[in-house]
């Protein structure tokens, strides 16, 4: 199996220029927490997920109506290829401490896989459960 088999396609991705409005609103007509970051090539170069909203612009509320996805994008990027298989993709997630990751050719996304999708993939309960436990090292839950 090819994580192209079971990666979620027809992405939202914003563009580094959009205001953090215009990245939320995305978010909400997608139903997403999670938005790849397009630079003007359309080449991936950053992720922006509903957290980095909260934590780098709203609880520096001063900022946040002149920032711009841009300024607090995360730059430092994982991603895997189509043709990667999903023990793979869960062995990147779990060393990266994420919970989806970008699927990229020629630096252009093509796709998303989550932990969800391989969840749902069949036969990979062992290398998502340990996927989730490393990521979820460390972190507070209340």
């Amino acid at each position: 199996m090819k994580i192209r088999e079971i990666m979620t396609t027809n992405i939202c991705c914003a563009s580094e220029n959009d205001t953090l409005a215009a990245v939320a609103s995305y978010m909400k007509t997608n139903d997403t927490g999670f938005i790849p970051v397009n630079g003007q090539n359309g080449e991936l170069c950053g992720i922006i997920t509903d957290r980095d909203i909260v934590i780098r612009a709203v609880a520096d509320s001063e900022k946040a109506p002149t920032l711009h996805a841009s300024d607090i994008m995360s730059r430092d990027i994982v991603t895997l290829s189509p043709d990667h298989s999903p023990i793979e993709a869960s062995r990147l997630m779990s060393r990266a401490k994420v919970r989806r990751l970008p699927v990229t050719e020629k630096n252009k996304v093509v796709g998303v896989i989550s932990l969800g999708d391989l969840s749902r993939a069949g036969n990979l309960f062992s290398e998502t459960a340990s996927a989730l436990c490393d990521i979820c090292e460390n972190e507070q839950s209340f």
